[in-house]
Protein backbone atom coordinates (compact mmCIF):
# COMPACT_ATOMS: atom_id res chain seq x y z
CA UNK A 1 0.00 0.00 0.00
CA UNK A 2 1.26 3.60 -1.05
CA UNK A 3 1.05 5.97 2.30
CA UNK A 4 2.15 9.55 1.04
CA UNK A 5 1.88 12.73 2.84
CA UNK A 6 1.06 15.90 0.58
CA UNK A 7 1.70 19.52 0.97
CA UNK A 8 -1.47 21.13 0.73
CA UNK A 9 -0.70 24.51 2.96
CA UNK A 10 -1.56 28.17 1.52
CA UNK A 11 -0.36 31.44 3.57
CA UNK A 12 -3.31 31.29 5.86
CA UNK A 13 -2.55 27.37 6.51
CA UNK A 14 -1.80 26.62 10.40
CA UNK A 15 1.29 24.03 11.25
CA UNK A 16 -0.55 21.06 11.47
CA UNK A 17 -2.44 21.28 8.00
CA UNK A 18 -1.73 18.36 5.73
CA UNK A 19 -3.59 15.43 3.94
CA UNK A 20 -2.56 11.69 3.64
CA UNK A 21 -2.64 10.07 0.39
CA UNK A 22 -3.49 6.33 0.89
CA UNK A 23 -3.56 4.01 -2.13
CA UNK A 24 -2.82 0.53 -3.99
CA UNK A 25 -0.35 -0.56 -5.44
CA UNK A 26 -0.41 -0.68 -9.08
CA UNK A 27 0.27 -4.36 -10.85
CA UNK A 28 -0.32 -5.50 -14.50
CA UNK A 29 -1.67 -9.15 -12.32
CA UNK A 30 -5.19 -7.02 -11.83
CA UNK A 31 -6.89 -5.33 -14.32
CA UNK A 32 -7.38 -2.03 -12.78
CA UNK A 33 -5.67 0.57 -14.88
CA UNK A 34 -7.21 3.44 -13.13
CA UNK A 35 -8.95 3.53 -9.21
CA UNK A 36 -11.21 6.05 -7.94
CA UNK A 37 -10.37 8.23 -4.91
CA UNK A 38 -12.07 8.85 -1.92
CA UNK A 39 -11.61 12.37 -0.36
CA UNK A 40 -12.27 12.15 3.56
CA UNK A 41 -12.76 15.50 5.16
CA UNK A 42 -13.61 15.07 9.01
CA UNK A 43 -15.75 16.96 11.25
CA UNK A 44 -15.42 18.56 14.25
CA UNK A 45 -16.94 22.23 14.26
CA UNK A 46 -14.17 23.94 12.38
CA UNK A 47 -12.55 23.63 15.94
CA UNK A 48 -10.79 20.39 15.38
CA UNK A 49 -10.34 17.38 12.98
CA UNK A 50 -12.05 14.19 14.16
CA UNK A 51 -9.91 11.42 14.35
CA UNK A 52 -13.00 8.54 14.48
CA UNK A 53 -13.93 10.51 10.94
CA UNK A 54 -10.61 10.10 9.24
CA UNK A 55 -8.14 7.20 8.56
CA UNK A 56 -10.57 4.84 10.01
CA UNK A 57 -13.10 5.12 7.18
CA UNK A 58 -10.04 5.55 4.62
CA UNK A 59 -9.80 2.20 5.52
CA UNK A 60 -13.05 1.02 4.99
CA UNK A 61 -13.16 2.55 1.30
CA UNK A 62 -9.90 0.90 0.80
CA UNK A 63 -11.04 -2.32 1.42
CA UNK A 64 -13.29 -1.90 -1.28
CA UNK A 65 -10.60 -0.97 -4.32
CA UNK A 66 -10.23 2.73 -3.93
CA UNK A 67 -7.77 5.01 -3.38
CA UNK A 68 -8.38 7.33 0.05
CA UNK A 69 -7.12 10.71 1.09
CA UNK A 70 -7.61 11.97 4.59
CA UNK A 71 -7.27 16.03 5.03
CA UNK A 72 -6.64 17.54 8.08
CA UNK A 73 -7.33 21.31 7.46
CA UNK A 74 -6.70 24.24 9.63
CA UNK A 75 -9.63 25.62 11.77
CA UNK A 76 -10.51 28.32 14.27
CA UNK A 77 -8.38 30.57 14.73
CA UNK A 78 -7.58 29.83 11.01
CA UNK A 79 -10.77 31.45 9.05
CA UNK A 80 -12.16 31.21 5.46
CA UNK A 81 -11.07 30.57 3.23
CA UNK A 82 -7.88 28.79 3.75
CA UNK A 83 -9.54 25.36 4.60
CA UNK A 84 -11.41 25.61 1.45
CA UNK A 85 -7.91 26.01 -0.33
CA UNK A 86 -6.62 23.90 1.55
CA UNK A 87 -8.96 21.14 0.07
CA UNK A 88 -8.61 22.75 -3.63
CA UNK A 89 -5.30 21.85 -3.43
CA UNK A 90 -5.74 18.24 -2.23
CA UNK A 91 -7.84 17.53 -5.14
CA UNK A 92 -5.26 19.50 -7.38
CA UNK A 93 -2.45 17.82 -6.51
CA UNK A 94 -4.68 14.13 -6.84
CA UNK A 95 -5.10 15.08 -10.89
CA UNK A 96 -1.43 16.64 -11.01
CA UNK A 97 -0.65 13.07 -9.85
CA UNK A 98 -2.95 10.45 -11.32
CA UNK A 99 -0.45 9.29 -14.01
CA UNK A 100 1.95 7.98 -10.71
CA UNK A 101 -0.49 6.88 -8.89
CA UNK A 102 -3.23 5.26 -11.02
CA UNK A 103 -5.92 7.81 -10.56
CA UNK A 104 -9.20 7.54 -12.07
CA UNK A 105 -9.17 11.80 -12.63
CA UNK A 106 -13.32 11.55 -13.40
CA UNK A 107 -14.04 9.55 -10.08
CA UNK A 108 -12.54 12.01 -7.12
CA UNK A 109 -15.29 11.85 -4.82
CA UNK A 110 -15.04 13.94 -2.01
CA UNK A 111 -16.51 12.72 1.48
CA UNK A 112 -17.40 15.00 4.51
CA UNK A 113 -18.25 14.67 7.77
CA UNK A 114 -20.44 17.58 10.22
CA UNK A 115 -18.29 20.97 9.57
CA UNK A 116 -16.16 18.64 7.01
CA UNK A 117 -19.18 17.87 5.04
CA UNK A 118 -19.97 21.92 4.80
CA UNK A 119 -16.62 22.30 3.58
CA UNK A 120 -16.89 19.55 0.73
CA UNK A 121 -20.22 21.35 -0.05
CA UNK A 122 -18.43 24.58 -0.53
CA UNK A 123 -15.98 23.08 -3.28
CA UNK A 124 -18.83 21.69 -4.48
CA UNK A 125 -20.70 25.13 -5.10
CA UNK A 126 -17.40 27.20 -4.99
CA UNK A 127 -14.85 25.30 -7.62
CA UNK A 128 -15.41 27.43 -10.44
CA UNK A 129 -14.54 31.04 -8.41
CA UNK A 130 -12.34 33.21 -10.33
CA UNK A 131 -10.74 33.99 -6.90
CA UNK A 132 -10.66 29.97 -5.75
CA UNK A 133 -8.68 29.19 -9.25
CA UNK A 134 -6.22 32.30 -9.01
CA UNK A 135 -5.72 31.30 -5.10
CA UNK A 136 -4.89 27.92 -5.98
CA UNK A 137 -2.92 28.64 -9.38
CA UNK A 138 -4.73 26.36 -11.74
CA UNK A 139 -7.81 25.98 -13.81
CA UNK A 140 -11.40 25.17 -12.16
CA UNK A 141 -11.47 21.43 -14.00
CA UNK A 142 -8.42 20.69 -11.89
CA UNK A 143 -10.08 21.17 -8.49
CA UNK A 144 -13.79 20.03 -9.55
CA UNK A 145 -14.96 16.72 -7.54
CA UNK A 146 -16.86 14.51 -8.95
CA UNK A 147 -19.30 13.14 -6.71
CA UNK A 148 -20.29 14.36 -3.04
CA UNK A 149 -20.77 12.66 0.26
CA UNK A 150 -22.08 14.03 3.30
CA UNK A 151 -22.40 12.79 6.70
CA UNK A 152 -24.88 14.60 9.04
CA UNK A 153 -23.44 18.04 6.80
CA UNK A 154 -23.55 21.23 8.44
CA UNK A 155 -25.46 23.58 5.56
CA UNK A 156 -27.30 25.94 6.87
CA UNK A 157 -26.46 29.29 9.07
CA UNK A 158 -30.18 29.93 9.19
CA UNK A 159 -32.59 28.83 12.89
CA UNK A 160 -31.40 25.38 13.09
CA UNK A 161 -27.72 26.12 11.68
CA UNK A 162 -24.85 24.65 13.94
CA UNK A 163 -23.91 28.56 15.05
CA UNK A 164 -20.81 27.54 16.84
CA UNK A 165 -19.29 26.19 13.67
CA UNK A 166 -19.49 29.18 11.36
CA UNK A 167 -18.21 31.54 14.14
CA UNK A 168 -14.93 29.15 14.29
CA UNK A 169 -14.68 29.74 10.42
CA UNK A 170 -15.50 33.37 9.85
CA UNK A 171 -14.87 34.57 13.48
CA UNK A 172 -15.28 38.40 13.55
CA UNK A 173 -16.84 38.47 9.86
CA UNK A 174 -19.92 35.56 11.77
CA UNK A 175 -22.78 38.03 11.50
CA UNK A 176 -22.09 39.77 8.02
CA UNK A 177 -21.00 36.56 6.11
CA UNK A 178 -22.69 33.56 7.74
CA UNK A 179 -25.44 33.97 5.31
CA UNK A 180 -22.76 33.72 2.25
CA UNK A 181 -21.70 30.23 3.42
CA UNK A 182 -25.23 29.01 4.05
CA UNK A 183 -25.00 26.29 1.42
CA UNK A 184 -28.72 25.66 0.78
CA UNK A 185 -28.66 29.13 -1.24
CA UNK A 186 -25.69 27.68 -3.14
CA UNK A 187 -26.85 24.87 -5.33
CA UNK A 188 -25.50 25.27 -8.87
CA UNK A 189 -25.15 23.63 -12.14
CA UNK A 190 -21.68 22.87 -11.09
CA UNK A 191 -22.78 21.29 -7.60
CA UNK A 192 -21.58 17.56 -8.21
CA UNK A 193 -24.21 14.22 -7.64
CA UNK A 194 -24.58 13.68 -4.29
CA UNK A 195 -24.96 11.27 -1.78
CA UNK A 196 -26.38 12.06 1.95
CA UNK A 197 -27.32 10.80 5.37
CA UNK A 198 -28.41 12.22 8.49
CA UNK A 199 -29.67 10.37 11.97
CA UNK A 200 -33.64 12.07 12.81
CA UNK A 201 -31.90 12.51 16.82
CA UNK A 202 -28.92 14.28 15.49
CA UNK A 203 -29.69 17.28 17.87
CA UNK A 204 -26.26 19.17 17.12
CA UNK A 205 -26.81 19.23 13.45
CA UNK A 206 -30.29 19.02 13.15
CA UNK A 207 -31.45 17.01 10.02
CA UNK A 208 -33.03 20.31 8.93
CA UNK A 209 -29.80 20.83 7.71
CA UNK A 210 -29.38 17.76 5.05
CA UNK A 211 -33.35 18.02 4.22
CA UNK A 212 -32.95 21.39 3.41
CA UNK A 213 -30.27 20.72 1.10
CA UNK A 214 -31.41 17.98 -0.39
CA UNK A 215 -34.99 19.58 -1.36
CA UNK A 216 -32.52 22.57 -2.93
CA UNK A 217 -30.42 19.55 -5.39
CA UNK A 218 -34.01 18.43 -5.96
CA UNK A 219 -34.87 21.78 -7.55
CA UNK A 220 -32.03 22.27 -9.44
CA UNK A 221 -32.34 18.76 -10.79
CA UNK A 222 -29.26 17.85 -9.39
CA UNK A 223 -29.29 14.33 -8.65
CA UNK A 224 -29.20 12.84 -5.09
CA UNK A 225 -29.64 9.39 -3.20
CA UNK A 226 -30.82 10.56 0.60
CA UNK A 227 -30.88 7.75 3.80
CA UNK A 228 -32.71 9.47 6.95
CA UNK A 229 -32.17 6.70 10.12
CA UNK A 230 -34.42 7.22 13.06
CA UNK A 231 -31.34 6.80 15.56
CA UNK A 232 -27.86 7.85 15.95
CA UNK A 233 -25.98 10.84 17.84
CA UNK A 234 -24.34 12.97 16.02
CA UNK A 235 -20.73 12.03 15.23
CA UNK A 236 -21.59 8.25 14.72
CA UNK A 237 -18.97 8.15 12.22
CA UNK A 238 -19.35 4.52 10.53
CA UNK A 239 -21.60 3.71 14.03
CA UNK A 240 -19.36 0.61 14.85
CA UNK A 241 -16.94 -0.10 17.48
CA UNK A 242 -13.38 0.85 15.50
CA UNK A 243 -14.75 4.84 15.16
CA UNK A 244 -16.87 4.72 18.48
CA UNK A 245 -15.21 6.97 21.63
CA UNK A 246 -19.12 6.96 23.86
CA UNK A 247 -21.64 4.50 24.14
CA UNK A 248 -23.91 6.84 21.57
CA UNK A 249 -21.69 6.53 19.22
CA UNK A 250 -22.45 2.40 18.86
CA UNK A 251 -25.35 2.42 16.57
CA UNK A 252 -25.17 -0.54 14.43
CA UNK A 253 -28.41 0.62 12.20
CA UNK A 254 -26.61 3.58 10.56
CA UNK A 255 -23.38 1.22 9.80
CA UNK A 256 -25.03 0.59 6.56
CA UNK A 257 -24.52 4.02 5.14
CA UNK A 258 -20.58 2.96 4.27
CA UNK A 259 -21.92 0.04 1.49
CA UNK A 260 -24.86 2.11 0.36
CA UNK A 261 -22.09 4.68 -0.33
CA UNK A 262 -20.12 1.83 -2.42
CA UNK A 263 -22.55 1.10 -4.17
CA UNK A 264 -23.48 4.41 -4.88
CA UNK A 265 -19.85 5.42 -6.73
CA UNK A 266 -20.30 1.98 -8.30
CA UNK A 267 -23.74 2.12 -10.24
CA UNK A 268 -21.91 6.12 -11.19
CA UNK A 269 -18.54 3.76 -12.76
CA UNK A 270 -20.72 1.18 -14.46
CA UNK A 271 -23.46 3.92 -16.19
CA UNK A 272 -19.63 5.72 -17.24
CA UNK A 273 -18.85 2.58 -18.71
CA UNK A 274 -21.92 2.09 -21.10
CA UNK A 275 -21.71 5.30 -22.19
CA UNK A 276 -18.53 4.70 -23.52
Amino acid sequence: MLRETLNIKNAGSLEYARAVFYGHEYSDSLPIEKRPVVVIVPGGGYEHTSVREGEIVAMQFLSFGYHAAVLNYSCAPARYPVALLELAALIRLLREKAAEWHIDTDRIITLGFSAGGHLVGCLSSFWREKQLCEEINCDSRMIRPDGQILCYPVITSGPAGHQGSFMNLLGDDYSTKKGDLSLEKHINDGVPRSFVWHTFEDRSVPVQNSLLYVSALADAGIPVEYHLYEHGAHGASTGRWISAKEPKQLVPEIDSWVGLAHSWIERSIEMSRRII
